[in-house]
């Protein structure tokens, strides 16, 4: 149980910090920018899996399923952003929260689902 909350933690940490990064280094693709952001989380995420399985008790191996179901919860995240009254609504209940963190909370969210 500890072993997949200090998986979730990294894979807060390391998705949002690395996929900036990663998002830093890639072309814009205008309004369609938010998807890719949400491509880019779920591979990150699925792959911190891999690695938190690795040196991680208790951690099982992610499968492709994992990755497809990541890659779903992040979409969903992303295509939540795109409802002005979810982003809204989302913003009055916790306050600062940029709408770039809704397709990786998805893609956490995925990953758990599956596990």
């Amino acid at each position: 149980m500890l072993g997949r909350l200090v998986l979730l933690l990294v894979q807060l940490a390391v998705g949002w910090f690395g996929g900036q990064a990663i998002i830093a280094k890639i072309p814009s693709f205008g309004r369609l920018d938010i998807f890719v952001y949400a491509v880019i989380f779920a591979i990150i995420v699925w792959l911190l899996g891999f690695v938190g399985s690795v040196v991680l008790k208790d951690v099982a191996q992610p499968s492709p399923a994992t990755l497809t179901v990541t890659l779903i919860g992040a979409l969903l995240g992303a295509g939540l952003t795109l409802v002005p009254q979810v982003v809204s609504a989302v913003g009055s209940v916790v306050r600062g929260i940029p709408t770039l963190t809704y397709p990786l909370i998805g893609a956490v969210l995925g990953y758990l689902i599956r596990r």
